[in-house]
C-alpha cells in the first residue's frame, strides 16, 4: 500500500534580523502539523524558507558596504539558528538565491512568456520597497502603503506584465467551487469581493530600476519581480524547471500552504493564475492565520512592541513559548501576547497540571513499589472514567487537527491530564498505601497513572516534542508510537520509573517581569549602539558640486510667533544677508546662536515656513533619541561666505 503524502509550506521569510514571535507563530503552527502527520503515519514533506532579493535588500546591503548575498548570508544563518531554537523539524529549507531555484524561476517566466501571458510595457504608479507591493492612487491610505503605513515611491519603468485579468473569472469560478481553498471563510470572502469580483489588474512582475534580482534570460536588463520569484519556491523546492521531478510527482500539490492574513492575496490569488498558467494544480488549501497582538496592536519595530522568541527561550525553554502560541491562540483569529499572562500559563497548565502529575506519579510509584511500575490486577469501576478519556483521545485529537483546530487539539490532550489528577483524588493512593490488602490496588492505580502518562507523552508529540521525551525518560517508555494507542496496555510492567528534575519550575511573575523588562530595555540600548540609518542612494561627484555649501555668520537669532521648533535667523554669508528658518529651538536658546559661525546650504530652494521666508538650511544632526542637537561647526576660523568643500 502506497503511503500516505502530506506537503506543508511556511512562507518564505524576508531575511530580517529581526524576526519576532509572530514570525515564530506561522513556523511553529506548520510544524506541529508536519510532526503530527509523521505521528500518524505520513511521509511528511516541510518547507521553509528566505526570499532574498528586491530593492530594499539592495540598498540595505550598499548601507552597509556588502553584496547583497554577503548581506543575506549572515542573516540567513541567523533565522535557521532560530529555528532550531524552536525545535523546527522542517525537511527543506529553500533560499531564493538557490542556482535550482533561480533556473526554475527562469523557466516560468519563459513559457508564460511565449505562451502570450506576459507582455512588455511601462509601469507608472507607487511602489512600497518594505513590501515590494506595487499600489494605484485609490488604493493608498493618506498617501502611504495600505499595508505596512509607510511612505511609497513614484516610479515610472519599463516592465513586463502578466496578464492575470485572463484568468480572473477562472479563478473566481475554482474559489467558489472548493469552499475550502480559502480558509477561514471570512479570508476567502474578503478575496473574493474585495480583489476578484470589483476587476484585477494585470501584474507587473519586473523591474529595471535595480539588478539584484533573477534576470529574465532573454531581456537581461529586467528582473524578475519578486512575488513570481517568490511563490515559485512552492515547486521550484520540489524539483520543477530541473531534470529530476520526483519530489514534485510525489507531493504536489501541498495540502496546505499556512500563512499570514496579509500575504493571504500573493497566495490566493496571483500563486493560483500561475499554477493555472502554467497547467499545474492548486494547493489544495491556503489557510490564512491572524496576528499576534501585544498591547492590542501588531507587532512591529517601529512600533517598540517587538517580542524577542529568543529571549523567550532563554528565559522559558522551547516548549512553553510553543504551549502558549499554540494554546492561546485561536488559529485562524488574532491573538494576544502578553508575559504575565504568558507566565500565568505556564504555572497553571505546565507546572501545575502536568508537571505535577508526573512528579506525583513517580514519587509514588518510589515510595510504593521502589520505582518498580507494577501489573494491574486489581480494576475498579471508577478506573473506566480515565480509561475511556484515554482511548479517546487520539481519535479526538486527528480530529481536532484535521480541521486545523490547534487550540481544541491541545484542550483534548489537557482534558486527560485534568482526567488523571482528579483520578489521584479519587482513589487516594495515600491511603490504600497504609491497607496491606488494598496492594494490588494500589498497583493497579499507580499503573493506570503511568500508562495515562505514556498516552499524554505520544500525543505531546507534535506540540511539546522535548517534553514529551522528558516524560519518556522518567517513565522509562517502552512504546510510543501512534498506533500502541489503540489499547491501554502499552506500559510495560516491571519497568523501573525513573524520577528526574521538575519539568516545570513555579514562576515568581511579578520578580519575571521585571527581569524581562530589564533585559528589553539593556536590548534596546545595545540595538541603539550598533543601528545604522540606512545611507541614501549614492551620487557622483558632479551631483554634489551642485551643493554649495558657505560658512554664515549668525547677526541675530529669534523665536518665531506661534512656533514651537522654528528659530528665526538672519545670518551673513559675506556681503550678503539672508534669513533662514531652522527647526532647532528644542535644542538652542536664540540667544545661544548669536555670533556663532554654522555651514549652511546657500544654493537651496526658498521656501515659507509659518509665513516666513527661509533662503536656505542650516547643517545640523541629533542623536538617536533626538535628545541632543548640535550645529555643524568649524575647526578652526573662516570668513563668512567662505566655501565648504
Amino acid at each position: 500500500m502506497k503511503k500516505r503524502t502530506y506537503y506543508v509550506t511556511t512562507p518564505i521569510y524576508y531575511p530580517s534580523a529581526n524576526l519576532h514571535i509572530g514570525n515564530t507563530y506561522t513556523t511553529v503552527a506548520a510544524d506541529v502539523l508536519a510532526r503530527f502527520k509523521r505521528l500518524t503515519g505520513y511521509d511528511v514533506m516541510f518547507l521553509t524558507g528566505t526570499d532574498e532579493h528586491g530593492q530594499k535588500i539592495q540598498r540595505l546591503a550598499e548601507a552597509k558596504g556588502v553584496t547583497p548575498k554577503e548581506y543575506v548570508d549572515v542573516i540567513v544563518s541567523g533565522i535557521k539558528d532560530l529555528w532550531k531554537i524552536m525545535n523546527i523539524s522542517y525537511d527543506k529549507f529553500i533560499r531564493t538565491t538557490d542556482d535550482y531555484h533561480i533556473k526554475g524561476v527562469q523557466d516560468i517566466f519563459k513559457k508564460l512568456y511565449d505562451q502570450g501571458d506576459i507582455y512588455k510595457g511601462y509601469y507608472e504608479g507607487w511602489y512600497c520597497t518594505p513590501c515590494e507591493s506595487f499600489w494605484t492612487e485609490t488604493q493608498l491610505v493618506d498617501g502611504n502603503c495600505p499595508d505596512c503605513g509607510r511612505p511609497v515611491e513614484k516610479t515610472k519603468e519599463e516592465a513586463y506584465f502578466f496578464k492575470m485579468s485572463k484568468y480572473a473569472p477562472r479563478l473566481i469560478e475554482y474559489i467558489e467551487n472548493h469552499p475550502d481553498f480559502i480558509q477561514p471563510e471570512s479570508r476567502k470572502n474578503e478575496m473574493l469581493n474585495n480583489f476578484l469580483k470589483p476587476g484585477l489588474q494585470d501584474l507587473c512582475i519586473s523591474r529595471t530600476s535595480f539588478d539584484w534580482g533573477i534576470p529574465v534570460t532573454f531581456d537581461e536588463k529586467h528582473v524578475i519581480y519578486v512575488w513570481i520569484d517568490a511563490l515559485s519556491n512552492y515547486i521550484t523546492a520540489l524539483g520543477y524547471g530541473s531534470n529530476n521531478t520526483e519530489a514534485l510527482d510525489k507531493y504536489w500539490p501541498a495540502d496546505i500552504h499556512l500563512v499570514g492574513k496579509d500575504i493571504l492575496r500573493f497566495h490566493t490569488i496571483y500563486w493560483p493564475i500561475m499554477l493555472m498558467a502554467l497547467g499545474m494544480p492548486l494547493p489544495k488549501q491556503v489557510f490564512g492565520h491572524g496576528w499576534l497582538l501585544v498591547n492590542g496592536g501588531k507587532m512591529s519595530k517601529s512600533k517598540g512592541n517587538v517580542v524577542d522568541p529568543v529571549v523567550l527561550v532563554n528565559e522559558f525553554g522551547t516548549d512553553p513559548v510553543r504551549y502558549y502560541l499554540l494554546r492561546e491562540i485561536p488559529f485562524g483569529s488574532d491573538g494576544l501576547f502578553n508575559n504575565e499572562i504568558f507566565i500565568n500559563k505556564i504555572n497553571s497548565d505546565l507546572a501545575n497540571d502536568l508537571g505535577n502529575l508526573l512528579s506525583r506519579t513517580c514519587a509514588m510509584a518510589e515510595k510504593y513499589f521502589d520505582g518498580i511500575i507494577p501489573a494491574p490486577t486489581a480494576k475498579e469501576n471508577v478506573d473506566d472514567n480515565l480509561i475511556e478519556c484515554a482511548l479517546s483521545t487520539p481519535k479526538k485529537l486527528e480530529d481536532s487537527m484535521d480541521k486545523l483546530r490547534i487550540p481544541e487539539a491541545l484542550d483534548t490532550i489537557w482534558e486527560l491530564v485534568g482526567k488523571a489528577n482528579k483520578y489521584i483524588d479519587e482513589t487516594t493512593p495515600w491511603i490504600l498505601a497504609k491497607d496491606e490488602d488494598k496492594k494490588d490496588r494500589l498497583g493497579t492505580v499507580i499503573y493506570n497513572l503511568v500508562e495515562s502518562l505514556r498516552f499524554i507523552s505520544v500525543c505531546l508529540v507534535p506540540f511539546l516534542p522535548e517534553t514529551s521525551e522528558k516524560i519518556n525518560k522518567q517513565l522509562n517508555v517502552d512504546i510510543a508510537t501512534w498506533d500502541s494507542l489503540a489499547s491501554f496496555d502499552g506500559t510495560q510492567a516491571g519497568n523501573k520509573v525513573q524520577k528526574g528534575d521538575i519539568l516545570f519550575p513555579r514562576i515568581d511573575v511579578e520578580k519575571k517581569i521585571e527581569e524581562l523588562n530589564r533585559i528589553k530595555e539593556q536590548n534596546k540600548a545595545a540595538a541603539k549602539k550598533t543601528e545604522m540609518q540606512p545611507i541614501k542612494d549614492q551620487i557622483t561627484i558632479d551631483d554634489f558640486e551642485k551643493i554649495d555649501l558657505r560658512v554664515a555668520k549668525v547677526l541675530e537669532c529669534e523665536s518665531i510667533k506661534g512656533a514651537k521648533k522654528l528659530l528665526k535667523f538672519k545670518v551673513d554669508l559675506g556681503g550678503e544677508q539672508r534669513q533662514i528658518v531652522s527647526g532647532i529651538s528644542k535644542y538652542y536658546k536664540p540667544e545661544e546662536l548669536v555670533g556663532k559661525s554654522v555651514i549652511v546650504v546657500a544654493n537651496l530652494k526658498p521656501v515659507k515656513l509659518m509665513g516666513e521666508i527661509s533662503q536656505g538650511m542650516i547643517l545640523s544632526g541629533a542623536t538617536d533619541d533626538n535628545s541632543k542637537l548640535f550645529t555643524a561647526t568649524l575647526d578652526g576660523e573662516l570668513p563668512a561666505g567662505s566655501i565648504v568643500r
